[in-house]
């Protein structure tokens, strides 16, 4: 591909990717632009190991960063401060209850941020996405209020993270553990972390090469988690 950028076109869902490995390394990852946000488009980019990420006025952009952040629910790291958090149970976690509030959560701008990468666009795919079964969140509560959570997309034993807000001290992460902790009951293998940056590896997300993590997207999306996974999660 060299320095051109691919061009997918919309409701075209047999415009495929092109390999990952065609990935431009400046700006890191960007693989592939336009397409759509249909259904059927994210599953395929999600399966092959690619996500869309853009701002508003650009056009949809489709990312493979190399190399990949991930986090294995196995080796989830809990601070001592983390820690104390939860003997504290100050809050209340639920899965899948507020799906749409923690998607406008995350939508927000954040201190440091004039806008967001979330657009309405992103929004109603994702919720879309919900609706089919693929996307899921974690709430974490303070009495009555929605103080922090997280969402991403699920295929197979995978959870592809998307984003997470917090709104009280250690609110999303405390999320995190406890979507760990449901992850490892149903026999997920991998939390994808897309990105990595200090706030992942402190939690225990590493690097690791776009060929190893495709090739770990190629085992894990085709088996199934355990049965009555999200259906049957608790609220703790």
């Amino acid at each position: 591909m060299g320095n051109s950028l691919y061009w997918i076109r919309a409701n075209k869902v047999s415009d495929d990717f092109p390999d990952t490995s065609e990935a431009l390394t400046e700006p890191d990852g960007l693989l592939a632009a336009g397409g759509d946000l249909t259904l059927e488009r994210l599953i395929s980019a999600y399966r092959n190991g690619i996500f869309p990420w853009f701002s508003e006025g650009q056009p949809i952009l489709w990312w493979a960063p190399n190399p990949r952040s991930v986090l294995f629910p196995n080796v989830l790291k809990i601070s001592r401060s983390l820690r104390r958090t939860l003997r504290r149970d100050a809050f209340n976690v639920t899965v899948d209850q507020a799906f749409d509030q923690v998607i406008q959560g995350c939508a927000a701008p954040r201190r440091d941020q004039s806008s967001t990468w979330i657009t309405t666009p992103m929004v109603t795919a994702y919720e879309n996405l919900y609706r089919h079964g693929y996307a899921h969140s974690v709430e974490c509560w303070s009495k009555d209020e929605l103080v922090g959570g997280l969402y991403g997309v699920t295929i197979g034993q995978v959870f592809f993270g998307e984003s997470m807000f917090s709104k009280r001290t250690d609110a999303s992460k405390i999320a995190l553990v406890e979507l760990a902790a449901q992850l490892l009951d149903w026999d997920y293998k991998l939390i994808d972390c897309q990105i990595h940056n200090d706030h992942l590896a402190s939690l225990g997300a590493t690097r690791i090469p776009r060929g190893d993590f495709n090739a770990l997207l190629y085992s894990f999306c085709a088996c199934s988690p355990t049965s009555g996974a999200w259906s049957t999660a608790p609220s703790t």
